[in-house]
């Protein structure tokens, strides 16, 4: 948001905060919310760029499109487990991986 916009809204007499502060979310739920973010987010686009539709990624992974969707959703009801699943069916590698949750690479999650 740009500064004239929140000097407005703040003169105005709103809040401004972050989805964390108005949900109240402690910083590990918050971290995990933006991780199934930037998975479910790197997913779909990776999928679309190497041309697989939902139906085909579903086939490999031996799922259904709709689980496919909830994945691309960031839907809650999905695990971590199966949407790096997803993720890796597209033929992703672990590097393209740890790039999709923040751009760290191989070298330094293995110095963490």
């Amino acid at each position: 948001m740009d500064e004239a916009k929140r000097a407005r809204l703040e003169a105005a007499g709103f809040k401004i905060s972050t989805v964390a502060e108005f949900l109240g979310l402690l910083p590990a739920e918050s971290a995990l919310v933006e991780t199934r973010l930037a998975l479910s987010n790197a997913l779909k686009k990776r999928r679309q760029e190497k041309g697989i539709s939902q139906s085909t990624l579903a086939r490999r992974m031996r799922s259904s499109q709709s689980r496919v969707a909830k994945i691309e959703a960031a839907d809650p009801t999905v695990s971590l487990d199966l949407m790096a699943r997803a993720f890796f069916e597209t033929g992703a590698s672990i590097q393209e991986f740890a790039a999709a949750l923040g751009g760290r690479d191989n070298n330094e999650l293995a110095e963490a």
